[in-house]
């Protein structure tokens, strides 16, 4: 399966001239038009700009199609990764033979991802070519039958860096090359023939489009592809006298008589975490069943940078939240100390009251909800500080106002201040899990409901947090409470589940 360079006239791509587009915002609940002058706060940073300018994360997005990837001048990078994309496919002997489409089958389709992989310091450290299947025209029952497959959670990830710190364990971080292409898959799927593929002889004659090729391995984009990997993964490590359970299916733990290893699985990232020897066992029988890229100890893993010290383990997102900033004009912001105003007990007064009918409604021009997301994955991982203020923003996020929006930019002027913020657990510190809870009573006044809000500690630092809007109407402070501890309890057992499994596997008192 070779590649072959294709002509630059073959695919032209509509262009479009960034430079002169036209920007303006458009709120179309009332029909006024605001321009870009209009909307400058205070400081002159640039509020809220049209999606188009501000949906690229950087100046340098990465290429969409094989055209895109020609007319760059780092062609050469991008060529190379789709030949070793295509030389993986044939190692993995993903495609099948080339036949005539059977009766009543819908090929699935085909299309080319290309990425730049970043380390922690935002440096591109290599350049990644994929060749994904069109699983969206994939049918229930006839094409695939189950498909969910377990990742490893985040509060999961962050128990096991305190048990690491706590008890001075190593960590190191293995990556499996082309991962869903281990799986087998348990139906006949056919595909669209992809560029580089040879149409055989008796077949030339056909027409391209009556023919198509059956896959003999799972291909990334199918929608039962991540469950195959899991199954073969799964399969082998508990043949190799690891255990889990269904507290945390995807944390796999070996004991010996010398000491114990746990790899937590994040679909083809594998997290090793124990006492030396038995990593480098570990990594060196996933050497011999997989094709591993060793990363070392970890130090970036799932948007987190893992700094390790003598005395501890630093979990931060300093430079998540530099794009972050950057991403949306506010990298040159005021500093602020707090992630949010003081309310009013006027309800009237209420900065993050609901839309009023006087008062106009972003458009979906303004990336509210975009910027939503990206506080969200902050405050999941690794900033419990602002998860209060994040949550209360995000309920507006059908009907944002300007109020709403000057939250938003409220929270990134804290975090342009606390960029370096983050969570460090201590090394020898004891493995105790403590827990707090507690509720604001109608801490949502327009609605009539509470807050729950709780925290878990191991060694003084969180490794679960949560604020929400309760779902119930809490008749008084009491009753208030009450929801909130029962929250924080379901948590608890959880918790002490997976803590438990995961000490009593490893043999740690």
């Amino acid at each position: 399966m070779v590649f072959e360079e294709p002509e630059k006239e073959i695919r032209p791509e509509d262009e479009h001239d960034t430079e002169k587009f036209e920007i303006s915002i458009n709120f179309a609940q009332n029909g006024k038009v605001w321009t870009r002058n209009e909307i400058e706060d205070d400081d002159g940073i640039f509020s809220f700009s049209v999606y188009k300018e501000i949906d690229h994360e950087s100046d340098d997005p990465d290429p969409e199609t094989i055209s895109e990837c020609l007319k760059r001048p780092d062609w050469e990078k991008w060529k190379m990764a789709i030949q070793a994309e295509l030389l993986s496919l044939n190692k993995r002997s993903v495609f099948g033979p080339i036949v005539t489409t059977p009766e009543n089958t819908k090929p699935v389709g085909h299309k080319w991802v290309f990425v730049r992989k970043r380390n922690e310091k935002n440096e591109v450290t290599r350049y990644k070519a994929r060749l994904v299947a069109q699983g969206f025209s994939q049918r229930p029952g006839i094409d695939y039958e189950e498909t969910y497959s377990p990742v490893m959670d985040a509060i999961t990830f962050r128990f096991l860096m305190s048990l690491a710190a706590s008890q001075n364990l190593e960590m190191y971080l293995m990556d499996v090359v082309t991962a869903y292409l281990y799986g087998s898959l348990e139906n006949e799927i056919y595909m669209k023939i992809p560029e580089g593929l040879k149409m055989p002889e008796d077949l030339k004659s056909k027409a391209k489009e009556i023919c198509s090729v059956r896959l003999q391995r799972s291909l990334y984009g199918l929608k039962q592809s991540g469950r195959m990997w899991y199954n073969r993964l799964s399969e082998y490590l508990l043949s190799k006298d690891y255990v889990n359970n269904a507290i945390c299916p995807c944390v796999f733990i070996k004991k010996s008589s010398s000491g114990f290893v746990i790899i937590a699985v994040y679909v083809d990232d594998l997290n090793m975490i124990g006492t030396q020897k038995e990593i480098d066992d570990a990594r060196t029988h996933m050497k011999e069943e997989f094709e591993m890229k060793d990363l070392g100890k970890t130090k970036f893993c799932l948007g987190l940078q893992i700094e390790h010290f003598q005395d501890g383990i630093f979990v931060h997102q300093s430079n998540y939240t530099k794009r972050v900033l950057k991403r949306f004009y506010m990298d040159k912001a005021t500093p602020l100390s707090t992630p949010m105003v003081n309310r009013s007990l006027d309800v009237e007064k209420d900065p993050f009251r609901p839309c009023e009918d006087n008062e106009e409604v972003l458009g979906p021009e303004v990336p509210y909800m975009s910027a939503i997301g990206g506080l969200m994955y902050l405050a999941n991982c690794t900033r419990p500080d602002i998860a209060f203020a994040t949550n209360l923003l995000a309920r507006y996020s059908s009907s944002p106002t300007r109020r709403h929006w000057n939250g938003i930019k409220h929270i990134f002027r804290y975090l342009q201040g606390s960029i370096d913020l983050g969570l460090f657990y201590p090394k020898n510190s004891k493995c105790v899990l403590v827990g707090f809870a507690d509720a604001g009573y109608l801490s949502d006044p327009h609605k009539a409901r509470s807050q729950t809000g709780y925290v878990f500690t191991i060694g003084g630092t969180a490794v679960s947090w949560r604020s929400q809007k309760q779902t119930l109407v809490a008749t008084s402070s009491n009753y208030a409470e009450t929801i909130a501890l029962h929250e924080a309890c379901r948590e608890c057992v959880w918790l002490r589940s997976m803590t438990h499994h995961i000490q009593e596997s490893s043999g740690m008192s």
